[in-house]
């Protein structure tokens, strides 16, 4: 059995992560921190976990605590995981791994050093439909892939028109840039787990609507070890919606949404065309939080680690 201790007990852990740390085979959710003692202990109450803390250094120390999940904004992972580090516990880190790559191999070296492995929340490596893209392609359904190519759009959100009140999500110092390190991270994430990593990677990066002093518009190239090449076009401000991932071959093409719910995954062939509607399980973090639980009971390996996930930090970088 792992013993699970929450730092930063907020949104993402309500149903996202937080249940599949009482739901996944041989784990509990012993303990959840947050700075406000009264919004800790509320969470602890809501779902059933038996200790909350006020101060992160007392759930880390907690002797019941074998691992802990950092699920704060990004400006305090380093931190986070380095203190958990120092007390010989496996850490698993909320994504964007931190706010740079520099710091991700602060993290990385810090866990290696205290022989504690570094796990980091890229859950889409582990949903049943995104494996099911990786299993597509390592059949060879579309051949040997060519070209990638992503578009994001999304409407500027209305909490973002408040100069005065702007989510931590467009503020670079705690997030580390905008929108763009907070989801296309993921895609990114995503595709280095599918196709192998990303080598070499450019971009341009910018603020056109000017409501925020993060970037709303980033457009990049990049090209995997294997020589495939791909192209990106994220934009926060534009008029509508649309997401899409196109991932081309010689004998075909997969195509399929990041962030859709419903969206299937095509597979499109000479042959037709066909629809895999695969659903999300009710917490999304859950499956890949059980390969957390199963490696570091010796008897698995999760996708998803410190290492892979600095890389997506530096192809990141290197776009902005």
């Amino acid at each position: 059995m792992i013993r699970w201790g929450i730092i930063g007990c907020g949104d993402v852990t309500e149903v996202k992560s937080g249940p599949g740390f009482q739901k996944a085979c041989d784990s509990a959710l012993v303990a959840v921190m947050r700075r406000d003692a009264a919004l800790a202990e509320d969470y602890a109450r809501r779902h059933g976990v038996p200790r909350w803390y006020a101060d992160a250094q007392a759930l880390i120390d907690d002797p019941d605590v074998d691992a802990v999940y950092v699920a704060t904004p990004p400006s305090s992972h380093r931190h986070y995981t380095l203190l958990a580090a120092a007390a010989g516990k496996p850490v698993y880190v909320e994504k964007p791994m931190a706010l740079n790559h520099d710091e991700c191999q602060e993290m990385v070296a810090a866990c290696r050093a205290a022989g504690v492995p570094l796990f980091v929340a890229y859950y889409r490596r582990a949903l049943p439909r995104f494996v099911q893209v990786k299993e597509l392609l390592d059949q060879g359904a579309i051949g040997a892939v060519r070209l990638v190519k992503i578009a994001l759009y999304q409407p500027a959100r209305p909490a973002e028109m408040d100069p005065d009140r702007l989510p931590w999500r467009v503020q670079p110092e705690i997030a580390g840039g905008g929108h763009f390190v907070d989801l296309a991270s993921h895609t990114l994430d995503l595709l280095d787990y599918a196709l192998g990593p990303i080598q070499s990677a450019q971009g341009f990066a910018g603020n056109q609507a000017g409501l925020y002093p993060a970037e709303d518009v980033v457009t990049g190239s990049f090209v995997f070890r294997a020589g495939v090449q791909g192209v990106g076009a994220w934009c926060f401000s534009a008029y509508a919606a649309h997401d899409s991932v196109e991932i081309i071959g010689e004998r075909g093409k997969i195509s399929f949404s990041t962030f859709g719910v419903d969206d299937p995954v095509r597979l499109v062939t000479p042959g037709g065309v066909d629809e895999l509607h695969i659903s999300h399980p009710p917490h999304v973090q859950q499956p890949l939080i059980q390969t957390v639980v199963d490696e570091l009971l010796g008897r698995g390996r999760c996708p998803s680690t410190g290492e892979s996930a600095a890389r997506t930090s530096w192809v990141m970088d290197q776009m902005l």
